[in-house]
């Protein structure tokens, strides 16, 4: 094997015995690629196939309370039918590979964002499910009652809309430590998006279960048709008001001339339009959907927050110039599509 394995396999093997999780050699170690800098180990023991997920080798601050996270976030949705990777093991202990990691189910699927197969290349009626199922996929996380579900504290509920623009102001301002960044005064109506969003916030929301980064690089879609297998990449999760997740799809959702930000798939066409997205999903739901457009906006918002601190960092030769400036494209763009929202 050419590839070095970053996990302790024999370490990993004496954790399985103490679980009744098989016996003998972990088979077949196989690294796979994913879309976040968390550590996907594939592998076999008695016959069963594992994939084995934790932090990257240089830890950052909350790296393992983020596994944590993510394995309670499974466990606590394994008897829904949101579509997810199916949770096996947990172990929140960092001494026994050197981070918290867990175990699950293998999935059958693909990701639509690095190619599509033969069938789904074929068919644009194929790609117009898919957008639908993707809506479907959120629609029954945000349905699922977080306190019977044992996450009671697992996030702040409380004030969760009025703390946003707040949080993401500070973050922006925290970017000032690089050398050589150019400020917000680079970000195309920072200030009035944010004015705008304290301006027109919903007065109330209904809690709920958040991805936190739902588009279409994190799922896997069925080889065999449109249907979602899995929704991926749980970092983000938190409790919240889970409209926030519709909004991030809106936000990234490629548009005719705007597609700097956006999450797109090769062919494109057959896939819906946002205006289709959100009334699927607001038939599938008894929230107050009336200020769906400000959901838009907030996510736009945050994410072009978000990739800004990598052109910040960038700017001050911690991250690959080439990567910080292809991100700040993508803020300006995230911003100028919040500012066509809002005229």
């Amino acid at each position: 094997m050419t590839e070095e394995i970053p996990v302790d396999l024999d370490a990993l093997a004496r954790w399985m015995d103490a679980k009744g999780l098989g016996s003998g050699p972990l088979e077949d170690a196989m690294l796979l690629g994913g879309g976040t800098q968390n550590i996907l180990l594939r592998f076999v023991r008695s016959g069963r196939t594992y994939v084995l997920r934790r932090p990257p080798p240089h830890l950052r601050k909350n790296s393992n309370e983020t596994m944590r996270r993510e394995a309670r976030m499974l466990a606590a949705i394994a008897d829904t039918d949101v579509p997810h990777p199916r949770l096996i093991a947990a172990c929140p202990e960092e001494d026994v590979i050197g981070a918290s990691f867990y175990l699950m189910e293998p999935i059958d699927g693909f990701n639509p964002t690095v190619g599509l197969p033969a069938l789904h290349v074929s068919d644009p009626a194929i790609r117009h499910r898919m957008g639908l199922a993707l809506v479907e996929g959120i629609t029954a996380l945000g349905a699922v009652d977080y306190l019977k579900a044992g996450l009671e504290g697992f996030g702040k509920p409380d004030n969760y809309l009025e703390r946003q623009v707040a949080r993401w102001q500070a973050q922006l301002e925290s970017y000032r430590e690089f050398p050589s960044w150019p400020g917000p005064e680079g970000i195309p109506g920072v200030g009035k998006v944010a004015k705008w969003l304290d301006d027109h916030r919903p007065a109330t929301f209904e809690p709920g279960i958040i991805h936190g980064d739902y588009h279409l690089a994190n799922v896997m879609y069925r080889h065999d048709g449109p249907e979602l297998a899995a929704i991926v990449d749980w970092e983000l999760t938190t409790i919240g008001d889970p409209l926030l997740d519709l909004g991030w799809l809106m936000a990234t959702w490629p548009e005719d001339g705007a597609r700097a930000g956006a999450v797109g798939v090769e062919p494109w066409d057959g896939f819906p339009k946002v205006d289709e997205l959100v009334a699927h999903y607001a038939a599938r739901t008894t929230r107050d959907m009336s200020h769906i457009g400000w959901y838009a906006v907030l996510a736009c918002y945050k994410l072009g927050i978000i990739l800004e601190g990598t052109h910040a960092r960038a700017c001050a030769g911690k991250a690959p110039k080439e990567t910080g400036d292809m991100l700040h494209a993508s803020t300006v763009g995230l911003f100028e599509r919040a500012l066509r929202r809002i005229g």
